[in-house]
């Protein structure tokens, strides 16, 4: 066998799937892991449904979870001409037949089969029929011979060895009528001409394995490893699908699920490696094998990413994070003026407390980031006579203060508790709402000095006024 090769074959008809995202990661592991390469092929023969679009999205979205392919993408439209090729040497060799049969008579087999309550399985009528008899009314499609006796066994690199019936498998079409390749067809020629030494994909296409392994037996080509990862299920045990929130790698970038998170978490889900639970680029790459993946479908639990994504909050540099937040922010919540991104990238360290996505950073940023208070209508009712004053004389003793520090401010604020026979809640509530317009924040003393003397002085007289 030569130099691993794995791949990603997705199709750009929409954005890519989290699942998608996950045999991605897994393939490309596997390759870095026994120093192979990875490619991405764009499977784009569905031309009513392919765009654009989703491609760059793909590439994109692999990118951003730090998947780099090798070379450039492979196009699976451009190669429609080799795969037709194929499907007339496989006719020449006997291995496929012209199947004349009409739709009518096609729909016709299918309505018995769902009365009978089996599954549908073409009935191989032109399997050995001779041309002569064919009507010259009907293109023919091209249907694989698949073989009709016996079992076959896959040996699977995740599942073990799965058995099937051959009779099971119909003889399934590799050329439509109107001469466009099928994709078993055209993902099999595609695989021996890339030399992929290596097929990961979800369990799903396990049926399409058997039919492909046919195909390069029929064409005496070398047989790649086949590796089937069991499917993504919801938190209640279903099928993850398109439809469900948080299905697409933007549903987790947009609320600030941070890259290195979320690769660590799809590379914990269905795959284990002793008890550790989180592992750098590197440990992925040097730890990853196919034999400790899991045989069980993985449930989605979102409350695992947001926990692992708190822990990358907590315990990445912090200069990194704020990048990231920057970066975020510029993408889905609006670009921050430089003198407040100076203000934030100090304040970081509090304001990542209890954080548990960048959203949530952004969310306790707001006081910084705002020109205007945006106060709470409930909150503001709070501040009543009482707390006026509390401000007032607070706001009076902070303006003969040159440099604010705790140290300093913390003597002030005892003061005001005494003065105004308060506790800490009855001096530090006014004035969190009246810098900030909620009761609700950090600390009053990250506050004050997060904002600077000029900006907390301005806030406090306008309140006061």
């Amino acid at each position: 066998m030569s130099k691993v090769a794995t791949r990603f074959a997705p199709s750009p008809t929409g954005p890519l799937h989290i699942g998608g995202i996950r045999t991605a990661l897994f393939n490309w592991l596997y390759s870095k892991n026994q120093n192979g390469n990875f490619f991405l092929r764009i499977e784009d023969t569905d031309k009513e449904r392919s765009k654009d679009e989703y491609k760059k999205q793909i590439v994109n979205s692999l990118k951003w979870i730090g998947i780099n392919f090798d070379g450039e993408e492979y196009v699976q439209s451009k190669k429609i001409d080799d795969h037709i090729k194929v499907a007339n040497e496989l006719l020449k060799k006997g291995s496929a037949y012209k199947c004349y049969c009409s739709p009518e008579e096609i729909e016709e087999q299918k309505k018995r089969a769902k009365q009978k309550k089996i599954p549908y399985i073409y009935d191989r009528k032109w399997r050995d029929k001779e041309e002569t008899d064919a009507p010259k009314d009907i293109r023919p499609v091209i249907r694989f011979k698949s073989k009709i006796d016996g079992n076959s066994i896959l040996k699977d690199l995740v599942q073990g060895n799965v058995e099937i019936e051959n009779n099971t498998i119909e003889d399934f079409v590799i050329l439509r009528n109107d001469g466009t390749p099928t994709y078993n067809l055209s993902a099999t020629v595609d695989d021996h001409q890339m030399n992929m030494t290596h097929i990961i994909r979800g369990d799903d296409h396990k049926i399409n394995t058997f039919k492909q392994i046919q195909i390069y037996q029929a064409m005496e080509w070398e047989l790649p490893f086949f590796a089937h990862i069991p499917l993504i299920h919801t938190i209640e045990g279903k099928k993850l699908s398109k439809r469900d929130k948080a299905s697409t790698l933007n549903d987790y970038s947009k609320i600030g699920i941070m890259p290195d998170a979320l690769r660590n978490y799809l590379l914990r889900l269905g795959w284990s490696y002793k008890d550790k639970e989180i592992f750098t680029l590197d440990e992925s790459i040097k730890c990853f094998n196919l034999e400790d993946i899991g045989k069980s479908p993985s449930k989605l639990d979102m409350s695992r990413i947001l926990s692992m994504n708190e822990f990358y909050i907590k315990n990445m540099n912090e200069n990194d994070l704020f990048s990231q937040f920057v970066e975020y922010c510029k993408e889905f919540k609006g670009e921050i003026k430089s003198d407040k991104r100076d203000k934030i990238k100090k304040a970081l360290s509090f304001l990542k407390n209890k954080a548990k996505t960048l959203e949530d950073i952004s969310n306790n940023s707001q006081y910084i980031i705002v020109d205007k208070v945006n106060f709470n209508q409930d909150d503001i009712k709070l501040i009543d006579e009482k707390a006026k004053r509390v401000i007032s004389d607070f706001s009076s003793q902070f303006s003969k203060i040159d440099q604010p520090t705790r140290e300093i401010l913390e003597p002030v604020i005892n003061g005001l508790i005494k003065s105004h026979q308060t506790n800490f809640k009855g001096v530090g509530q006014p004035l969190r709402i009246a810098l900030t317009g909620s009761k609700f924040g950090p600390g009053i003393y990250d506050i004050i000095l997060s904002l600077g003397k000029e900006e907390v002085k301005k806030r406090l007289d306008s309140k006061i006024a």
